[in-house]
């Protein structure tokens, strides 16, 4: 059905029905409000959902076969080490796939999710709702920048519509799953149900689930007009950074235009605690604060997860996404790769957070996934490495002494 979160867990999302849009304040106000303060943790979170049978499902890196790339890196024909970060990612993505070497990051999809933001209406940004759906209709016609950045890589695109308030039409390439036509305004109460925050995380976890089955890396992508203000507070709710810290300007907002968007962020993070601790408080939290968007891409990197699929970060967007994740499951991380650090600035206090170091920075805040896909040539490099150059035993080539 047009509009429906896809079919499948039909159990699930009865219950969802049945719940009736609980409210993400209601669950946070039966928690300590204290800002730091740890709370009980449930071995067994979402127990009967998609999102907790996913949680269920992610298992560690494979600690023998990247122990294994780890030696043959050492073996090859290059000074132990040389290859810097490069050889982390070998190792790493011998981890994921359970063998070494590890087979090649190809092909990529990325996966766009769009939605729109209720809190565009306290003016944190100068462009109008509607170039949400606008730029959806870009993507799939083929004219955005990530477009022209995944043709020549190879990569497809697939745009998920999870939350854009203009009703879309039919198009290749664009996945009707639709939660809600965008969030409320996050500076005057919750973004979303905790239900709804839930089925957009599910969402993002069937779309990883179908795409993993041919693609050897995922790649996230994101569009939504005012979705950084969103990023901004999920980055200060997860960290404990300040608003000042975390908000940036986006798609380069004036000064006053900054410290008004600063104000919404601290107005709707003074609502929650900071740092929870438990899937549950995270999931609450999400729907306080988050966009659709972000929540699909937190359960976009989920499932990539649960699938053993190496899942390539792109900015900021992704990166507050990501902390949702890690909240939700921290060995998820196992599997994420930074593509580059966005200037927006609470990308690297996220990035520093998740203990993820990027792989470039190009001063890029476009999002799409267009700074993931700059650095995919860097994670394929690696696992080509990996697989083709001689050690010097093979090679026939002399040690040093």
């Amino acid at each position: 059905m047009r509009g429906a979160v896809p079919v499948g867990h039909g159990e699930c999302r009865a219950g969802a029905r049945r719940a009736g849009g609980v409210g993400a304040s209601a669950i946070l106000g039966r928690r300590p409000r204290v800002r730091g303060v740890p709370l009980s943790t449930d071995p067994a979170p979402f127990a009967g959902t998609l999102l907790g049978d996913t949680i269920a499902a992610i298992r560690p890196r494979d600690a023998g076969a990247e122990r294994a790339a780890r030696e043959r890196l050492d073996r090859m024909t290059k000074p132990v080490g040389s290859l810097g970060v490069l050889e982390d990612v070998a190792a790493q993505l011998a981890g994921i796939a359970g063998r070494c070497p590890a087979p090649l990051p190809e092909p990529a999809t990325v996966a766009v999710f769009a939605g729109d933001h209720g809190v565009h209406a306290q003016g944190v940004t100068p462009w109008p709702q509607e170039v949400t759906a606008q730029m959806v209709a870009n993507f799939v016609a083929g004219g955005a920048v990530v477009n022209a950045f995944a043709a020549g890589l190879g990569a497809r695109v697939l745009v998920v519509d999870v939350g854009v308030a203009t009703p879309l039409d039919p198009m290749p390439s664009l996945l009707d799953r639709k939660v809600r036509p965008g969030t409320a305004d996050l500076s005057a109460g919750p973004a979303m149900t905790v239900d709804e925050a839930r089925q957009a995380l599910e969402v993002g976890i069937e779309v990883a689930t179908t795409l993993a089955a041919d693609s050897g890396c995922l790649v996230t992508g994101d569009m939504g007009i005012a979705n950084t203000t969103a990023s901004a507070a999920l980055v200060c709710a997860f960290t404990g950074a300040t608003p000042a810290t975390a908000t940036g300007r986006g798609t380069g907002i004036d000064d006053p235009t900054l410290a008004r968007k600063i104000e919404v962020v601290s107005r709707a993070v003074a609502r929650v605690p900071a740092r929870p601790t438990t899937p549950e408080a995270a999931l609450a939290v999400l729907a306080e604060l988050g966009g659709l968007e972000h929540a699909g891409l937190a359960g976009f990197v989920l499932g990539a997860a649960a699938a053993r699929v190496p899942v390539l970060l792109d900015g900021a967007i992704a990166g507050s996404a990501a902390l949702v994740a890690a909240a939700l499951c921290p060995t998820v991380l196992d599997y994420a790769l930074a593509g580059h650090t966005s200037v927006e600035p609470g990308h690297a206090v996220a990035l520093q957070s998740l203990g993820l170091r990027a792989l470039l920075g190009l001063d890029l805040r476009l999002g799409e996934g267009t700074g993931a896909l700059l650095a995919l040539p860097l994670v394929a490099s690696a696992a080509r490495a990996l697989r083709d150059v001689a050690t010097f035993d093979s090679a026939g080539v002399t040690e040093k002494s």
